[in-house]
């Protein structure tokens, strides 16, 4: 089964320099509707302005991952660490027992980013935060992991949870194809237009997969492709 969650029927929240769209519902916020799938509880389709951000704030037993579509993200934390993470990039975030965070947008254009966030395999533990880049030509018409729970995903950043995160870019006209395990779920967002087997999903729209054995991309226009896969 996948259910269709088009961007349109997506619940919003705004703040004069944050434009988000959310692809769950979470804190009273988002379309109701659109409940959380296993540990996958957040995605927000997020829009800072130049200039703007979050400052220091805290978490807690979540595993966050950032996707940069456009512009770039600076990041710094508690335990010291600083980062400036562009558009290709992924940083992931295990806050574990506890951290503090800022995430700013301190260039002069807009910032897009997709923000993922996972409940963790154990609560506690030790807050942890890493990037890295990922070139197109690393995803170009294929899926690549991003960020993994499992220890066989070599090269993907880690996270404490039972899923995996991957990424794919398509030109149009492109196919890919994408096998997943028996009884797996997921969560599938797309920049661009695209045929996920037989359903047509618009720029932005997401789709929720349930126990579907293969999926089948067709881009009807270029494209960056996020998919969530729950192990």
């Amino acid at each position: 089964m996948i259910k269709h969650r088009p961007f349109a029927a997506l619940g919003s929240a705004e703040r004069d320099w944050l434009k988000a769209k959310l692809h769950f519902a979470f804190g009273g916020m988002g379309n109701p509707d659109h409940r959380a799938i296993g540990p996958l509880r957040v995605w927000n389709d997020d829009e800072f302005a130049p200039g703007s951000g979050f400052p220091m704030h805290p978490h807690q037993d979540v595993e966050i991952v950032t996707y940069v579509r456009e512009g770039a993200v600076t990041h710094e934390d508690s335990l010291g660490n600083r980062g400036r993470v562009e558009a290709g990039d992924v940083q992931v975030m295990s806050t574990g027992s506890g951290i503090r965070h800022a995430e700013f947008n301190a260039e002069a254009v807009p910032l897009r980013l997709f923000q993922i966030w996972l409940d963790p395999r154990e609560p506690g533990g030790v807050p942890r935060w890493a990037s890295r880049r990922f070139p197109a030509s690393e995803r170009g018409g294929r899926f690549t992991v991003l960020a993994s729970g499992a220890q066989a995903d070599a090269g993907a950043l880690p996270i404490n949870a039972e899923a995996r995160v991957l990424g794919a870019t398509l030109k149009t006209g492109e196919r890919l194809a994408q096998a997943l395990a028996p009884g797996r779920r997921g969560y599938l967002v797309t920049t661009g237009p695209i045929r996920l087997n037989s359903l047509e999903l618009g720029a932005r729209d997401g789709a929720a997969i349930d126990g579907i054995p293969r999926l089948d991309v067709l881009a009807r226009g270029g494209a960056e492709l996020v998919l969530v896969e729950l192990l």
